[in-house]
């Protein structure tokens, strides 16, 4: 089942797994990704390597790598970083396998983690459409 908004308020017990795009929204302040945050429960907050992954690129590629890699090792520090092992291996294969099923592909790093979320029974917090396609995945649109 796939849940998209709502439910921070409502239900404190829910856990969340960050995106990258939230993650990067969180390290430039963005206001509603940050009021999401508070609200959410318990800390330290989730997210996957293959998120941190993601962002070191970002990182590495940008004008600004020191910088740039500085803030993700900040924003990195106050969260519990999720590692994909071969349970997670066992989800990316299912999911990856239903979404070619669907003819529905997303990104490679998308489907670790989609698998993640799943592997820990975690709430997906992205702003990508495209995992409302992953079965089974509990997502929340931050």
């Amino acid at each position: 089942m796939v849940e998209t908004g709502g439910g921070r308020e409502g239900d404190r017990s829910r856990r969340y797994l960050l995106d990258t795009n939230v993650v990067i929204a969180a390290i430039e302040e963005d206001p509603a990704v940050v009021a999401a945050i508070e609200t959410t429960e318990p800390e330290p907050l989730l997210v996957p390597a293959t998120v941190l992954g993601e962002l070191y690129f970002g990182a590495r590629k940008s004008a600004r790598v020191s910088e740039n890699t500085h803030r993700i090792e900040s924003f990195a520090s106050g969260a519990e970083v999720l590692p994909c092992n071969g349970d997670t291996a066992r989800f990316y294969a299912e999911i990856k396998d239903a979404l070619r099923r669907k003819g529905r592909p997303i990104p490679e790093n998308d489907i670790w983690i989609a698998a993640v979320a799943l592997q820990h029974d975690l709430v997906l917090a992205s702003r990508d459409s495209h995992f409302e396609h992953v079965e089974g995945l509990q997502l929340d649109r931050w």
